[in-house]
């Protein structure tokens, strides 16, 4: 079969003017369509760095960042490049202007690994899931949204977040917490697992995902091993752009990471062998290498951070002589080495601190491939100790009493060393007081009772006025909503400790209402502690990458100090779950011995019965007669004579008369009682 070419003279003329126009209209609209396009596409961006820190106690903080951006946009199916349309359709359809889901496992050290730092406030997250989100609705549809957000992010993150939905466990807080508005609402699980069916989902929000870039370090084991890990997501809608803000949708992504890497022997041992940082590099934490930048970043870089704590110490040390610690040789000259050059090394810049300043290497990971991976390593030649820089009040909390009635809660604020003139500018001499404001959350089933608050300054017990400038109370309500305290402290400025106790009641619940593993206890969610007075930031040069780091940006930022306290276990009384088993077995023994014996009367056949027994009877032999006269004597006892099938019969029938009789009382009875 052949193929005829068509004839162009055979298209009739009105056809071809047809084609030269779609022709005109394609070459005219097609460079416009395809520079908004590239208009998009250029204002979308995704950038990923990762952050290292050596700990004092022989541990390694790895801390990732991503970030994406996307314009804003007023269609609800609008395609993105590099934003993830999940996370624009949640803020288009929630109404949400600021939002943060945080999954932790685990508890920051507060006091080895520090809490005076942007990491430590900003993204150290109490055990479980916490969840505040802002929403821009109307008062009264603030609650429906946050139901409805709370089952979207349970089912987009696989987790448990849609337990929030109930009033009994989430909140509104007024003032203290850090962006609190009349829109806000704020919640926990404390108990939540952490694992890699919420840690999948977060992946698939990055352009890359796992694959390439620097998330392919995320290794699952040397993840979930590790002492701490926190994986947060950061979500800002602007729509109007104010205060020089770009209007759009900020997506910040972050995991943070505590490490403790394998001990590498060095051939040189020294008397404090304890106290030598053992050496590490990313292939032996994570077990993997970058093999270079997600090609959809417009930047990746790795940064290693010495603290000031740590710097101070390398300074002392006489046998490294540095003079300048910006300078080019420091990476290799100190008490360290690096295994890779950095490409830029900055110095902290107006740090009054009296410990010095923190030093930061820059390392850009666009000139590695898979030929040349990037592995940063770091090896120490001799033995340092440090202390991270603290809190200016360690907080912690506790429960006191015994008994499954009523206890208290105590929380117990001890002093750091406030000497530093950098944190503020509390002084007696001034009048200046030491802020500190608190924010629990307490389950409606511990009934507190607020009036009890007592305080204790530097062990002394103080009145309620002379120490809290502001508080406000919601107290629970069964069954509906939690008991809400918010207080704001005023502390002199030399107090070496406080604590305040609140006595409380615990409550009764319903057996539905218990948890399947009520005798492990419930939980208590953290509490906020924050120091409005103190604030934390990095200042480095402004000749630097700064400016294009969204990371040191943000560390730039003045956060004030917030630390979490641990989470409470309290135990409440449970009732004796055996007993419904026990009822439960009754019953069905109840029941099987009616229905057994009911079943046994009905199926019975009488004349069978006769039939057998008159067989019996006329099979009776010589021997078996003999055998019944010896058994005779023998119990001495004369022989009986086999009954007559009629007088059988008459027993049988008197035997099942009694039977059906007794069957029907129970029944009766069990109708009368239990029916």
């Amino acid at each position: 079969m052949s193929i005829r070419p068509i004839d162009a003279m055979a298209i009739p003329l009105k056809s071809a003017h047809f084609l030269i126009f779609l022709l005109l209209v394609s070459n005219i609209f097609t460079p416009i369509i395809s520079l908004g396009s590239t208009i998009d596409q250029e204002r979308e961006e995704f950038y990923e760095e990762l952050l290292l820190r050596p700990l004092p106690d022989r541990k390694v903080l790895a801390h990732f960042h991503f970030q994406s951006t996307a314009p804003s946009s007023n269609s609800n199916g609008r395609h993105h490049h590099l934003f993830p349309k999940a996370i624009s359709q949640l803020v288009q359809k929630f109404q949400i202007k600021e939002m943060e889901l945080s999954f932790t496992q685990g508890r920051w050290n507060y006091e080895l690994w520090g809490g005076f730092d942007p990491i430590s406030s900003s993204n150290a997250k109490p055990p479980g899931v916490e969840l505040w989100a802002v929403f821009d609705v109307p008062q009264d549809q603030v609650d429906a949204t946050w139901k409805n957000l709370t089952h979207t992010l349970s089912g987009l993150f696989c987790a448990s977040i849609n337990f929030l939905e109930s009033s009994t466990m989430y909140s509104a807080p007024q003032w203290s917490f850090r962006p609190a508005t009349g829109n806000i609402r704020y919640g926990m699980l404390p108990r939540e697992a952490v694992c890699t069916e919420n840690l999948t989902p977060w992946l698939k929000l990055l352009p890359c995902r796992d694959k390439d870039g620097l998330s392919a370090l995320m290794d699952r084991p040397s993840i979930y091993k590790s002492f701490y890990h926190s994986q947060r997501l950061h979500l800002t809608s602007n729509k109007s752009g104010p205060e020089g803000m770009n209007p759009g949708i900020i997506l910040e992504q972050t995991l943070t990471v505590v490490l403790q890497p394998n001990s590498q022997r060095t051939s040189v041992t020294y008397s404090g062998e304890k106290n030598v940082q053992p050496s590490w590099s990313l292939s032996s934490i994570f077990g993997r290498k970058v093999s270079g930048r997600c090609v959809l970043a417009k930047s990746s870089n790795v940064y290693l951070q010495l603290e000031r704590g740590l710097v101070a110490e390398l300074k002392k040390n006489k046998n490294n002589g540095v003079g300048n610690i910006a300078s080019e040789g420091f990476w290799s000259g100190t008490g360290f080495e690096l295994s890779v050059r950095p490409d830029k090394v900055f110095e902290e810049e107006n740090s009054s601190h009296r410990r010095g300043s923190s030093v930061l290497f820059e390392f850009s990971i666009d000139k590695y491939s898979d030929s040349q991976p990037f592995d940063l390593g770091l090896k120490w030649k001799f033995p340092v100790t440090w202390s991270s820089e603290p809190a200016p009040l360690h907080a912690s909390r506790f429960l006191m009493g015994s008994g499954n009635e009523r206890g208290a809660i105590a929380i117990l604020l001890k002093s750091a060393d406030l000497n530093d003139a950098s944190l503020g500018t509390c002084s007696s001499s001034n009048g200046y007081k030491f802020r500190v404001d608190v924010f629990q959350v307490v389950p409606w089933y511990v009934k507190v009772y607020y009036h009890t608050l007592q305080l204790f300054v530097n062990g002394q017990p103080k009145a309620v006025g002379d120490v809290i400038e502001t508080i406000h109370v919601s107290p629970s309500k069964d069954k509906i909503s939690p008991g809400v305290m918010e207080m704001v402290l005023q502390f002199p400025c030399d107090v070496k400790s406080a604590a305040l106790t609140l006595e409380f009641d615990k409550g009764f619940l319903h057996i539905d209402e218990y948890p399947p593993d009520a005798n492990q206890g419930f939980d208590i969610p953290s509490a906020a502690i924050s120091f409005p007075n103190f604030y934390t930031s990095l200042l480095f040069p402004g000749n630097c990458s700064v400016d294009k780091s969204p990371m040191l940006s943000k560390f730039q930022e003045k956060n004030p100090v917030l630390s979490y306290t641990e989470v409470l276990l309290v135990p409440l009384t449970t009732p004796d779950f055996s007993m419904p088993y026990n009822v439960i077995t009754i019953t069905c023994t109840v029941f099987a011995l009616y229905f057994g014996s009911l079943l046994n009367v009905l199926r019975r056949r009488v004349d069978e019965e006769e039939r057998l027994l008159k067989s019996k009877a006329g099979k009776t032999t010589p021997l078996s007669g003999l055998l019944s006269k010896l058994s005779a004597k023998l119990r001495g006892r004369p022989q009986e004579t086999p009954q007559s099938p009629s007088n059988s019969s008459s027993l049988i029938s008197s035997k099942l008369l009694l039977k059906v009789f007794l069957v029907a009382v129970l029944a009766v009875a069990w109708q009368y009682y239990f029916g």
